[in-house]
């Protein structure tokens, strides 16, 4: 190979960059002048259809507030109206452009159907959710009981439902563990149980009234519901008087901690004996022998 050869190898790279740089340049004008007026118009589409689309979201999460539906479904009916307009301007927006939308149409059908088999999980989550937006068999600020697991219903979305108990703890059920479940809903409240022995001889009937006029003054027992108070058993030791009210879910431990307190202070007040287990023990002495 010559000197001179050698030399013309650059010039000749260099040449051939800067042709494929005109080409390229060449095919953007040619782009923009033959398609500049449908692109803009696409684009001015597209914003416009965003912009409706958005004020038709928004008319249609207000008009569901009016009708007083439940917050999450209202939203879910309002985000879905939002996005059908997005597509259908989009679709509109590329058909502006030439660009016609059946093979991606065929192409997100085709990966739709692999994501499908890989993800079934996942999508079982949101076909649950889904259930439940439109079923509510519970709403936002319900107590419900499901696997074991017991809170307030703080948000329901698709994939999964957030419940807050009363330490503040974020709990996070997937769907599918809740729809086709046994599920508990108490609405705002939580039951709770208590129980107190009181000596026999004291008038247990007097006693339930006592407490009744007791409860009925603590703010924190549900006014929906009355409290259900009555004997529930003769034991050995005691009569049990049986308490069962209805509380707000968020402070349920402390409800009980004040309730036993104002248990306790109405019936010293009164100066009502809650006994201890007892037992009473007869010697019999044995006769002496002849």
């Amino acid at each position: 190979m010559t000197a001179a050869s050698t030399s013309l190898a650059p010039t000749v790279l260099l040449k051939d960059e800067i042709d494929q740089v005109t080409q390229f340049y060449d095919l953007i004008i040619n782009f923009f002048a033959n398609y500049s007026f449908q692109l803009i118009g696409a684009l001015i589409i597209f914003l416009i259809g965003y912009w409706f689309a958005g004020k038709i979201g928004r008319w249609v999460l207000t008009l569901c507030e009016k009708q007083k539906l439940d917050i999450t479904l209202s939203r879910f009916i309002a985000n879905t109206a939002k996005m059908l307009i997005v597509v259908m301007i989009t679709i509109i927006a590329l058909g502006k452009l030439g660009i016609s939308v059946t093979p991606f149409i065929a192409a997100i059908g085709a990966v739709s159907l692999g994501a499908g088999l890989a993800l079934q999980g996942l999508l079982a989550n949101y076909a649950a959710g889904f259930n439940i937006i439109l079923i509510r068999p519970f709403v936002v600020g319900d107590t419900i009981t499901v696997q074991g697991v017991k809170g307030v219903v703080e948000e329901v979305l698709l994939a999964y439902t957030i419940l807050r108990d009363e330490d503040d703890v974020k709990i996070m059920i997937p769907n599918k563990h809740i729809v086709g479940e046994v599920l508990h809903n108490s609405n705002n409240d939580s039951l709770l149980e208590l129980s107190v022995g009181i000596a026999y001889h004291h008038n247990p009937l007097e006693v339930i009234k006592l407490l009744e006029e007791t409860f009925t003054q603590l703010s924190f027992v549900s006014k929906a519901r009355k409290p259900q108070i009555g004997i529930d058993e003769f034991a050995d030791s005691a009569i049990n008087i049986a308490i069962r009210l209805w509380t707000p879910t968020a402070n349920f431990y402390e409800a009980k901690y004040q309730a036993y307190k104002a248990i306790y202070l109405t019936l010293e007040k009164e100066n009502i004996t809650i006994p201890f287990p007892q037992r009473d023990i007869h010697w019999i002495k044995p006769e002496k022998q002849r």
